[in-house]
């Protein structure tokens, strides 16, 4: 059974998740899932496609924005955008949580909506470093 590690009221990330999950995701209370992890990328996780079907499937709403290494700004603005599109909670994963973690949290520093402390800490609430990637 995969961790959700919440980061706020609003995100939890997660290493990658299995489709057995996802009715776990929605009974949660989760509303939308989005998917960092690039296709292929190990060739056992399920595709992008499949994790779409079986998200829809239980309600949930579902975006795939993969993430090879470090984000790009375009990958941070779509996950800025996604999560503040809707109202409730959105769980995000890759293969270990650390590139969704990192790339939320850019996007929280760069468009003013929190502090650089305040997301450290909470990165290191969930288990993260967020230290290097954040800056001074």
């Amino acid at each position: 059974m995969t961790s959700f590690r919440r980061v706020t009221d609003s995100l939890s990330v997660s290493p990658q998740i299995g489709l057995e999950d996802l009715s776990r995701v929605a009974d949660e209370g989760f509303v939308l899932v989005i998917n960092n992890r690039p296709d292929g990328e190990e060739p056992d996780q399920p595709s992008s496609a499949e994790v779409e079907a079986a998200a829809q499937a239980v309600g949930l709403a579902y975006v795939h924005i993969p993430v090879h290494g470090g984000p790009t700004p375009d990958q941070v603005e779509a996950v800025r955008r996604a999560v503040a599109s809707v109202e409730g909670r959105v769980l995000a994963f890759c293969r270990s949580g650390t590139r969704s973690i990192i790339t939320w949290s850019i996007g929280q520093a760069t468009s003013g909506a929190a502090d650089r402390d305040v997301l450290v800490r909470q990165g290191a609430e969930a288990g993260y470093d967020l230290s290097g990637v954040l800056g001074r």
